[in-house]
C-alpha cells in the first residue's frame, strides 16, 4: 500500500491550494481515503475522508465549509481543495486510508495504515 501526497506550498491567509494523493497497492474503490495533518507541537488531526465506494465525504469541524475532498477512481487519486486558508492550517498533510467513526455529536477520522511522504502547507498571516 502506497499513498503519496503532493501539492503543498506557501500561501497567504485567505488563499487556496489543491493537494493530490496518488494511491497504489490496493483496490482503490473498496476503501475510504483521506487527509490528515500534523502541525509542530500538536497532535495529528483527521482533516477529511471520502468513501470511494459510496462517495460520502467527511470533514473535521475545523475545515468544514472551506475544504472540499474529491476522488477519481479511474486515476486512483484523491484531492483536497483548500480555500480560505488560515495560519492555523499550517501543517504537513498526509494521505492515508481512513477509518470513519460516526458519533452522535461528531465524527472521528483515523488512518488505518502508517502514512507515507507528506506535503508541507504553510499559510502566512
Amino acid at each position: 500500500v502506497q499513498l503519496q501526497a503532493f501539492g503543498g506550498g506557501l500561501v497567504q491567509a485567505g488563499g487556496s491550494l489543491r493537494l493530490s494523493c496518488a494511491a497504489s497497492g490496493f483496490t482503490f474503490e473498496d476503501y475510504a481515503v483521506g487527509w490528515f495533518r500534523q502541525a509542530p507541537g500538536r497532535d495529528s488531526e483527521g482533516v477529511s475522508c471520502v468513501s470511494n465506494t459510496f462517495g460520502e465525504t467527511y470533514y473535521a469541524d475545523s475545515v468544514k465549509g472551506r475544504f472540499t475532498i474529491s476522488s477519481d477512481n479511474a486515476k486512483n487519486t484523491v484531492y483536497l481543495q483548500m480555500n480560505s486558508l488560515k495560519p492555523e492550517d499550517t501543517a504537513v498533510y498526509y494521505c492515508a486510508r481512513c477509518q470513519i467513526i460516526v458519533l452522535v455529536s461528531n465524527i472521528r477520522l483515523s488512518p488505518t495504515d502508517a502514512w507515507g511522504q507528506g506535503t508541507l502547507v504553510t499559510v502566512s498571516s
